[in-house]
């Protein structure tokens, strides 16, 4: 199992910790990973990453497919991919109707649908078989709308490059299947080991569907790390962000995480968490979720404890273990990477 670094997305105050990343590739980490929502976006701060780097991976956790054409995604993957010597991985995920609709402005729609064809024209714009041509629900090229100039026509990338590595984001069932049919990895957010006896059928499904093996899939879950004697202090450092997800990540009719954790058995704590959340009771919130379901989804506690659970992630199958260090200064943040990097040896 390798380890991957996920460095997120910045807050208010726009930076990229890089002293953090560098200490990640000295300690062996196989990749980092960047974010965005809607503030700052994934690939300026990779790219930055990737000149100050020399051989860590470089992935997108996620890029959102509806912010960009599939022809601008290929692109900006090939340049990437050229200008770092073949270190870029393709993260993409469809995002929620919140952040599609309310800042992108575009419908949300479809997702599985759009996300079959989005893929499917990336890797042929890859391939340079021949000009891009496709006719899908979503997807037309070259666009023949009523308001077309009917100058359009098909064209191939300048550029050669390669089969980048696609990894996709899923939570879902029907995601979760359609990542193990199309992709090369999976991102899970919130992900559960013990659970995956659940979620591999999902992957082998898709899988079959496009007739292929799983050996070579990685499975690349994000997973909040703070290593500590304190128990408790490791479990409060959790609250915070497993409360937005599960009570305020969507809308009360449409919220992805919150059915994945009533999934894993608390259907009542999910609903508590979110009323309390959507009341702008956030404090109530954070306190109201079971520390079961922390220790679950999360690297917390002593470093025995940690060791243990690091070797549930590996026994349960996955890949790359994408870790997010959680701490209050950047030296305790740059502490707790070192623990995860002796601790998984």
């Amino acid at each position: 199992m390798k380890l991957g670094l996920n460095s997120g997305y910045s807050g208010q105050q726009m930076g990229v910790n890089m002293e953090l990343i560098l200490e990640a590739e000295r300690a062996g980490f196989d990749s980092v990973w960047t974010a965005e929502a809607y503030g700052s976006d994934a690939i300026v701060p990779l790219a930055w990453i990737g000149a100050l780097t020399k051989k860590i991976k470089l992935g997108t956790a996620i890029m959102q497919m509806p912010a960009r054409t599939p022809a601008m995604t290929a692109m900006t993957a090939m340049t990437l991919d050229a200008m770092s010597g073949g270190r870029f991985i393709l993260g993409l995920g469809p995002s929620g109707p919140q952040v599609v609709e309310g800042w992108h402005g575009v419908a949300y729609g479809k997702p599985l649908a759009r996300t079959r064809e989005y893929v499917a024209i990336v890797r042929r714009i890859w391939a340079r078989a021949e000009p891009l041509t496709y006719e899908g629900e979503h997807y037309r090229i070259p666009y023949r709308g009523p308001d077309a100039s009917g100058l359009g026509k098909p064209l191939r990338s300048i550029v050669h490059g390669r089969q980048i590595p696609i990894y996709l984001a899923a939570i879902g069932p029907k995601n979760t299947a359609l990542a193990g049919e199309i992709a090369d990895g999976w991102i899970p957010t919130l992900f559960s080991p013990e659970h995956v006896s659940q979620l591999r059928p999902l992957l082998q499904e898709g899988a079959e569907r496009s007739g292929r093996s799983l050996d070579r899939f990685d499975i690349a879950p994000t997973v909040n790390v703070f290593i500590t004697d304190d128990l408790k202090a490791a479990r409060d450092a959790m609250r915070p962000f497993i409360a937005l997800y599960v009570g305020g990540m969507g809308s009360r009719q449409q919220n992805f995480y919150n059915n994945l954790v009533k999934r894993y058995g608390f259907e009542r704590e999910a609903e508590t968490i979110q009323d309390l959340y959507l009341q702008g009771k956030r404090e109530q919130a954070m306190a109201a979720i079971p520390d079961d379901l922390i220790d679950l989804v999360s690297l917390c506690g002593p470093q025995d404890h940690v060791r243990e659970r690091i070797a549930v992630y590996r026994d349960a199958g996955v890949g790359t273990l994408g870790v997010t260090p959680l701490a209050f200064t950047k030296e305790d943040r740059l502490q707790q990477l070192r623990l995860v990097a002796e601790l998984a040896a």
